[in-house]
């Protein structure tokens, strides 16, 4: 039975989930579900470039496997947003976000009124294509859909604080590669300057009764996410998975190379 990443993390579960963008295919989501381990995943729509069509599908895939998912998006308009929801997606993420203000202008993108002034259509998905009341339907997504901001900007590690603070924000959610460039030391993840980011991260989302997440690139992160609290981790996606698996592959058969 399906029970919302959104509702487990305010408990305070540790999840664990993947993500698909690049190499997105439907038997993707169902070859992990089936796989078993995972509580559910997000779709790379700001780098993977895929269509609302695809978003359907993927949350299609995962609903046979009782997973939700949250779709990461540029915070370019409110359309993409709403789409997002209506695909079936039950959350939405921004990149690259730089503040406070803009954290704000990203949750009323997301949320009805009053908390925002998303479009109330309800002939998507999440409406059950218009069978809902209106009413019901507005309270319902406003309760249910998940926010989160990825703080993966020099400027967002200085407003982490405000970020955290916003009313609607679920999680931040740590982009360590871009992290990394921002605080000057591309690829040095477990580097002095990422890891007072990562606690900035940490120390506003306790201050504020948030949950944080990660991209996790290796094991000695995922150690250290966890060590700080961490409650979403996300080590797998389509294209690591490609190439872990030949690289195992590779190593089987080694008389071949």
């Amino acid at each position: 039975m399906l029970e919302l990443m959104k509702h487990r993390l305010q408990r305070g579960e540790r999840l664990v989930v993947f993500a698909v963008g690049r190499m997105f295919h439907h038997n993707i989501v169902h070859y992990l579900g089936m796989a078993g381990g995972f509580d559910g995943f997000w779709i790379d729509v700001e780098h993977g470039g895929l269509t609302t069509q695809d978003i359907e599908i993927a949350a299609t895939a995962g609903l046979a496997h009782d997973l939700d998912c949250f779709v990461r998006v540029p915070p370019t308009d409110y359309a993409t947003v709403t789409r997002c929801f209506e695909s079936g997606a039950t959350g939405v993420m921004a990149a690259q976000i730089k503040s406070a203000d803009e954290a704000e202008e990203f949750v009323r993108w997301a949320k009805f009124a009053p908390r925002g002034r998303r479009g109330l259509n309800p002939l998507g998905y999440d409406g059950r294509y218009g069978t809902i009341p209106l009413a019901e339907f507005a309270e319902q997504a406003n309760r249910d859909t998940f926010v989160a901001i990825q703080i993966e900007t020099a400027q967002a590690v200085e407003e982490v604080d405000g970020i955290a603070a916003v009313d609607g924000v679920d999680l931040l959610f740590v982009g360590p590669s871009d992290l990394s460039q921002a605080v000057g030391v591309i690829g040095d993840f477990m580097g002095e300057a990422s890891i007072a980011a990562v606690d900035r991260v940490a120390t506003a989302c306790r201050a504020h009764g948030k949950q944080w997440g990660a991209v996790t690139p290796n094991p000695e992160y995922a150690t250290m996410l966890i060590e700080k609290g961490c409650t979403l981790i996300s080590p797998v996606n389509d294209v690591k998975l490609v190439t872990t698996g030949l690289a195992a592959m590779k190593d089987m058969y080694s008389m071949l190379w």
